[in-house]
């Protein structure tokens, strides 16, 4: 996918959404609170309409005919252009498993269908609402552990100088763990920090979501990734050696 470029001040979201009254719904009150709003009816569509113009959120339905929005976001993650995207997954499925699934695939939320319009308005809102601080509140702050780089302004990670290919989700949960470096954080902590989940989520969606970005993140850390410790019953930390070797 090439690069495409960005909106202007007002946000776009791009609504990904097969069934026209749900889309018209969510276009409407989105378009109501001052965003810049375009939908999609099926998969390649919207990988079109964000090939053209990226967005500063997606509104995405999993239940999507052919392409899927599982394939979807794996594509949009995938990808160095749009892997930055938030991206709000929409979901008829109510267990726990199938609810959690697209937050291991990157999402940065979801919401269960029948949804409040107003509760998505929110969510959306509280999505770029951390978009923005994370590129301008945090600008200039780099975060240094032994070979270790993470600049906040610019949304890098360099280890030994080369660049993690992170997505947001995993940035935010390395940016948790360093920034209490060598302090045991529970799930629930991490949870509330990378995710910006409120403290209600059960136990399991805690354990299963956590603990699956763990396991990528220290993937992508190669042989250092056990500097991130499990920490038995209660969570994890991360031991960055000051001088590695």
């Amino acid at each position: 996918m090439d690069q495409a470029p960005r909106s202007g001040t007002s946000p776009r979201v791009l609504v990904v959404e097969d069934e026209s009254d749900i889309a018209a719904l969510i276009a409407y009150q989105l378009t109501r609170e001052g965003f810049r709003v375009e939908t999609a009816s099926n998969g390649p569509d919207a990988l079109r309409a964000v090939n053209r113009e990226i967005p500063d959120l997606v509104v995405l339905d999993r239940m999507l005919p052919g392409l899927s929005g599982d394939d979807v976001l794996k594509s949009l993650k995938g990808e160095t252009a749009t892997k930055g995207i938030p991206v709000l997954v929409l979901t008829a499925k109510r267990e726990q498993e199938d609810r959690i699934s697209g937050l291991e695939l990157g999402a940065d939320d979801y919401l269960t269908k029948p949804f409040s319009p107003r509760e998505l308005v929110l969510r959306c809102q509280a999505i770029l609402r951390r978009m923005q601080e994370l590129s301008t509140e945090t600008g200039g702050r780099v975060l240094k552990a032994g070979p270790l780089r993470m600049d906040l302004g610019a949304h890098q990670a360099l280890l030994d100088g080369n660049e993690l290919s992170l997505t947001p989700t995993e940035f935010r949960l390395l940016e948790a763990l360093l920034k209490r470096r060598g302090r045991t954080q529970s799930r629930r902590q991490l949870l509330e920090k990378a995710w910006d989940v409120e403290s209600d989520v059960s136990d399991r969606i805690q354990t299963r979501t956590v603990d699956m970005h763990v396991r990528r993140l220290r993937s992508k850390l190669g042989d250092r990734g056990d500097w991130i410790e499990t920490v038995r019953g209660f969570g994890y930390r991360i031991s960055v050696p000051d001088e590695d070797g």
